[in-house]
């Protein structure tokens, strides 16, 4: 009688890593994972409003430095006040950034305490 016995083995990269995947969604999270967590979206949300904010900015300054060449472009007659509307709208898209670095800078100093605090529990 021959019994013939064979072990077939085969290792898959990609896989494992969705098996790990997978498995992570229903395995408990500890506390220090639930506050690294905690940490990381505190630290997107301090930037996210100013990033907002400077954006619609420099999108309405744009539209309206646009309005102004098409003034100043197509239209006669109109090349003076084509001119100001565009600079009112070169205005808009300077500041743009220093309005993002203001409210990220006011956001951040209304996170930080937290921030501070959570960093250091995860320390220990």
């Amino acid at each position: 009688m021959s019994e013939n016995r064979q072990f077939n083995y085969s290792y898959s990269a990609p896989q494992q890593a969705e098996i790990n995947k997978i498995r992570a969604k229903y395995a408990p999270t500890t506390r220090e994972e639930d506050k690294m967590e905690r940490l990381r979206r505190l630290d997107k949300s301090a930037s996210r409003p100013g990033t907002v904010l400077s954006l619609i900015i420099g999108i309405i300054g744009t539209l309206i430095l646009g309005i102004g060449m098409c003034c100043v472009l197509l239209w006669d007659g109109l090349a003076i006040p084509g001119v100001v509307i565009g600079l009112v709208g070169i205005a808009g898209v300077l500041s743009a950034h220093p309005v993002y670095r203001k409210v990220t800078e006011a956001q951040r100093a209304k996170l930080a305490p937290e921030i501070l605090k959570l960093t250091d529990e995860l320390r220990k």
